[in-house]
């Protein structure tokens, strides 16, 4: 069986015994027809792992995106396990060939300028009034779009006592202050919901047959409320959440307490704020020193 026929056979049973989309199998396909054509005359299965990480070199050097040479890869390294255990190959020659670093991309967050004017809006409506108590939640407390839309009437809200707690990632409970304005948002909404939801649905936030609204609608109706804003970006809900982050650690420059206010396990997740709030700096910098000036 040549190299060829073996990668048919392999794509075979991607789709046959694993159900492999066909989104999957055109990948895996283009991925492995770019392994067989750098192989050359060679038998691909052949292959050693310094020549497998001189082509993934070359593909670099040739502007493929360290992204999508971590998916060839990926590729790769399937069709040697699967000719490993079938006995062809003593043992995978991609297992230690890796794709270069990608570079960190900084979330993207709103400047407090378009966070007020996103937010600064009269709410005309039932549904207004539930978008901006959603929205107000997102950016007051620094929520993730699974923690808002989970979030009960009868549970995690004390607006006399200005905080909300949620359960986030691996099962972890936090309480989270909210803000004046956030907490007025929301009784506002309150006051509007009986008139969508029913006695027995428990979810604060509801759609207009009453039901619990899901993440996707959440994301939809933020980008439909941004958009008729005037937002000159795509907003969505962790865009908030990043923007609650950042505008809280440029004001406190409390790193650990941001931690524990977005949920954090490890405060290196939350460090790539502070890259954010030096970019405002930087940014600052450049417009008002003497010497930043450039003439």
């Amino acid at each position: 069986m040549t190299a060829r026929a073996s990668v048919e056979q392999f794509l075979a049973e991607l789709a046959h015994q694993r159900r492999a989309s066909p989104h999957t199998l055109d990948a895996y396909r283009h991925d492995l027809d770019t392994l067989l054509e750098l192989a050359g005359d060679a038998d691909a299965r052949q292959l050693q792992p310094f020549q497998l990480r001189r082509q993934a070199m070359q593909l670099h050097a040739r502007g493929l995106a360290p992204r999508s040479l971590a998916r060839l890869l990926s590729a790769w390294r399937a069709w040697y396990r699967w000719l490993a255990k079938r006995g062809e190959i003593a043992r995978n020659p991609c297992d230690g060939v890796r794709a270069p670093k990608q570079p960190k991309r900084l979330p993207k967050a709103l400047s407090i300028g378009q966070t007020m004017a996103l937010l600064d809006v009269p709410a005309d409506t039932a549904l207004d009034a539930r978008d901006l108590a959603m929205f107000e939640l997102f950016y007051s407390s620094g929520l993730r779009l699974a923690e808002l839309a989970g979030l009960d009437v009868n549970g995690g809200l004390d607006l006399d006592a200005g905080e909300v707690t949620v359960t986030g990632k691996r099962a972890k409970t936090r309480i989270v202050p909210l803000g004046a304005k956030c907490a007025a948002a929301v009784r506002a909404w309150l006051a509007q919901r009986p008139a969508l939801a029913g006695a027995e649905e428990p979810a604060l936030f509801v759609n207009r047959r009453g039901a619990r609204l899901t993440p996707r609608s959440i994301e939809r109706r933020l980008d439909l409320w941004a958009r008729r804003r005037g937002a000159e970006v795509h907003v969505h809900p962790h865009m908030l959440r990043h923007s609650f982050a950042s505008h809280l650690l440029q004001s406190s420059g409390d790193l650990r307490a941001v931690q524990e206010m977005l949920g954090h396990a490890n405060i290196g997740t939350t460090q790539i704020y502070t890259h954010l709030d030096f970019q405002h700096l930087a940014k600052v910098y450049d417009a008002a020193h003497p010497r930043a000036k450039k003439k």
